[in-house]
């Protein structure tokens, strides 16, 4: 008995020794960013917690004013930043309608092709959704003329957002469809059962569906640079912004403090929300985690 406890306690042991390690591994990056964004000193750093500290490189984030050189980025964030929100809200509406209107119309009806569609939609989720830039530019610049615009982002987020309705519709499974069948008796149609019925009780899958169709946009940055193009500089999101920061060598040292601020202040509203709702997070994915 007593060697099964030992063997018990150390293999504990073991485990969380290993799990503190990979903590560690994981957050070193994050706090060594969170400390460089509050250095006195605007430009590279190699310390992990820098000599002093202070707000110098959140103000010059938003304002501009900085001791370095003056660039064509300064003071733009808050230009970017409100572009990423519009598109992110935006698309979130959007794809959260789509998502979960589709994820209920085949959980609930049975109709010619359901089938055939959903083995096809399988089946083009496994290719990479980048295979289709090209037609996806010549699409916004010939026939929607919005190429350099934010606006084509929120139609591309938005467009295809229904193919990701896996997890929604084994969640829908999970509902009893005599609620449906209860409501048609007492004269609610369709409409009516799937908003005032239905999404009220899928509360847990439409707060998932919402976090990550707010998530995805949100720190995008292949598809929104490849649309809006390095040239439109006023129309960028906050991860085109924040890679021009680093990936361009005259600015690399002027602008890595700012980076690290701005980095920070793009994860407080994605972190904020998913800690707020992490309860519904978790019951949505695990609830849609069933065979439908």
């Amino acid at each position: 008995m007593k060697s099964l406890k030992t063997r018990r306690l150390v293999g504990d042991i073991v485990i969380y020794v290993i799990l503190s390690i990979m903590a560690i591994i994981w957050l070193l990056p994050i706090i060594w960013l969170v400390l460089q964004s509050f250095a006195t000193s605007i430009g590279a750093r190699s310390r992990l917690i820098p000599t002093s500290f202070s707000l110098e490189a959140y103000t010059a984030l938003f304002t501009g004013n900085h001791s370095g050189s003056v660039h064509t980025y300064d003071g733009m964030f808050f230009i970017w930043f409100k572009n990423t929100l519009i598109v992110a809200v935006l698309s979130c509406i959007i794809s959260t309608l789509f998502v979960l209107g589709t994820a209920y119309a085949l959980s609930r009806f049975r109709f010619k092709g359901r089938d055939l569609f959903m083995r096809t939609n399988l089946v083009i989720g496994m290719f990479p959704g980048f295979l289709g830039m090209i037609i996806l530019f010549w699409v916004m610049k010939e026939i929607f003329h919005l190429q350099g615009s934010y606006w084509a982002l929120v139609i591309i987020y938005s467009a295809g957002a229904g193919g990701g309705y896996y997890i929604s519709k084994g969640f829908f499974d999970t509902i009893s469809k005599s609620i449906d069948e209860a409501a048609e008796i007492d004269g609610a149609n369709k409409a009516q059962i799937f908003f005032q019925i239905i999404l009220p009780l899928a509360k847990p899958i439409v707060i998932y569906t919402i976090l990550t169709s707010f998530m995805g946009p949100w720190g995008e940055y292949v598809t929104s640079s490849y649309i809006i193009g390095l040239q439109n500089v006023e129309n960028w999101t906050v991860a085109i912004g924040l890679y021009k920061f680093m990936s361009d060598n005259d600015l690399m040292m002027s602008y890595y403090t700012q980076f690290a601020a701005g980095a920070v202040v793009v994860a407080i509203p994605i972190t904020v929300l998913f800690f707020a709702l992490q309860k519904y997070y978790v019951s949505g994915v695990t609830g849609g985690a069933v065979k439908g």
